[in-house]
């Protein structure tokens, strides 16, 4: 049997493999997995979406302004078409930016965590007897998540 694990870059994973040494599980693997080393792009592309859009707040405003611009447009010259167009207009300039600028500050908050530590991986071959144990012990030791597999020879 096979049981995966994963866990941050702590103490609990010294803890929990020292503990299955001492159990008597030998065959133990960690594999640590690998920091992004490229900053995050801020547009996205038509073959990479990270999820995010960068036009809500802009429809949002631009709603909000170009009903306002209508309604003032009734007393003012141009009328209230060019002033609700104004209106829309600028609206959504105002919401891009702002949904620009906080991405850009949520980015070079990312960037503050490039040196903390990625994941780390455990695989563990074991008998199906002690399959139990070695889970239990290893949601003691705070993994972030636990797998088993059965292999047939």
């Amino acid at each position: 049997m096979q049981v995966f694990a994963t866990f941050d870059h702590s103490p609990y994973i010294e803890l929990a493999i020292t503990q299955l040494e001492q159990k008597g599980i030998k065959d133990i693997f960690a594999v640590p997995l690998d920091n992004q080393t490229e900053d995050p792009k801020l547009f996205d592309t038509i073959h990479r979406s990270d999820g995010t859009s960068l036009i809500n707040k802009g429809l949002f405003l631009a709603v909000i302004f170009s009903v306002i611009g209508a309604s003032r447009g009734f007393v003012l010259e141009w009328g209230p078409i060019y002033w609700g167009l104004i209106g829309a207009g600028s609206g959504f300039i105002i919401g891009f930016i702002v949904d620009v600028v906080w991405k850009i500050l949520q980015r070079n908050g990312k960037v503050k965590l490039k040196g903390k530590k990625s994941e780390v991986i455990l695989i563990i071959d074991c008998k199906e007897s002690e399959g139990k144990e070695v889970e239990k012990l290893l949601w003691e030791n705070l993994a972030l998540g636990v797998a088993k597999v059965n292999r047939e020879h």
